[in-house]
């Protein structure tokens, strides 16, 4: 994993649900080295930690960040004007695994659907399912039908897309996907966990808190079982934040 901490350039900050942001930064050196998957770490005008967010997209000039004002630190980023300068520590973490030759379906829960569209984007013919409590918090489905094959929305309210949950849907669709990748809250990747279990392979990217965001603090440490059986603390920061479905104890 290379990463570092340079300033970025904001170039965009559009609010596009209620108390969810999107930006975008400008860093050619470290925009380069972003992967599917990975996250960054801003720190914030008089605040003393960083904020972790996830990437949404990335090309080799710029990054986009999409993220839900929770507190006081994502409240000052929302407020943040378009050429100011932004310090960042990027690019972070272990992301997806993306082999070719296999029909991804990508399952996103609230805000962790933004960083499903930069993996969706690698893969061919890829299943989209995201869900969303209501209409009002439904983020980046045009992007997702600009870049993918099959898109399909739930909300818990049936105020837009299907009524119901992404692993609804999920049942009816494993026949016709090869690998799931999931991002959302505990309770949904535990559901999504359990529907792929014994019958296609799953991936979950876990939302922890983070200090540091290089596995220096010790903050985001969770129990995990590798494959070799032993039960490990695991920093998801460095060993994630994507990890095998089986690996993860789902406490939350």
């Amino acid at each position: 994993m290379t990463y570092d901490t340079k300033p970025f350039r904001l170039v965009k900050n559009e609010r596009i649900a209620d108390g969810i942001f999107d930006w975008t930064v400008e860093n050619p050196e470290l925009c380069a080295l972003a992967r599917p998957g990975q996250f960054v770490n801003i720190k914030v005008p008089s605040r003393m930690l960083r904020r972790p967010i996830s990437i949404c997209d990335a090309n080799k000039n710029s990054l986009r960040l999409v993220f839900q004002v929770k507190g006081e630190g994502t409240r000052l980023m929302s407020q943040m004007k378009p050429g100011e300068e932004v310090e960042i520590l990027a690019p972070l973490g272990h992301g997806f695994d993306i082999k070719p030759g296999k029909r991804y379906c990508f399952v996103g829960g609230g805000i962790g659907v933004p960083p499903l569209l930069f993996s969706a984007k690698q893969t061919e013919n890829p299943l989209i399912i995201t869900g969303f409590r209501n209409k009002e918090l439904v983020i980046l489905q045009d992007d997702f039908k600009a870049h993918s094959g099959e898109v399909i929305l739930t909300t818990d309210d049936g105020s837009a897309g299907v009524h119901g949950f992404v692993t609804d849907v999920l049942r009816e669709k494993l026949g016709e996907i090869d690998e799931v990748c999931a991002c959302g809250p505990i309770p949904m990747l535990r559901a999504v966990a359990e529907v792929c279990r014994g019958k296609v392979k799953c991936q979950v990217s876990l939302e922890e808190r983070m200090g540091c965001g290089i596995g220096a603090c010790l903050v985001c440490a969770c129990k995990t079982k590798p494959k070799d059986g032993e039960e490990f603390m695991s920093q998801v920061c460095r060993h994630g934040p994507v990890y095998d479905a089986e690996e993860v104890f789902y406490n939350g």
